[in-house]
């Protein structure tokens, strides 16, 4: 199964979705904000990313434009799990890089969905 990397300031949320990812038999591991998760993309090499946009510091938008962009971790798709609901957010975010973008609070099901689809 694949390694995803959780990149999320939200304890609860990170939780949720380990649980989901895990009980597919992924591995994951979690970052808890952006320059945390682009260093842990650089040293784990995840399958893919679930990428939460409003965190301290480097935001999601911002993190995710910098692991499309960087030569090393540009292959790695990025999923944008977010609470900004807005066609705007959506657009903007596959402007930086995100492969495809989910609204908090997310579905098991689409969750999964999602991953099988971005992992092939």
């Amino acid at each position: 199964m694949a390694h995803i990397l959780i990149v999320d300031d939200s304890p609860q949320d990170v939780d949720t979705i380990k649980k989901i990812l895990e009980a597919q038999g992924h591995q994951t591991s979690a970052a808890e904000n952006g320059e945390q998760g682009i260093q842990k993309t650089k040293e784990l090499r995840p399958d893919l990313i679930v990428m939460d946009v409003v965190m301290p510091g480097l935001d999601g938008f911002k993190t995710t434009r910098k692991i499309a962009k960087s030569p090393d971790t540009k292959s790695i798709p990025i999923v944008v799990l977010s609470s900004k609901n807005q066609e705007s957010d959506r657009a903007w975010a596959k402007m930086q890089g995100a492969k495809e973008y989910l609204v908090k609070p997310v579905k098991a099901d689409e969750l999964v969905e999602m991953v099988k689809k971005m992992l092939g």
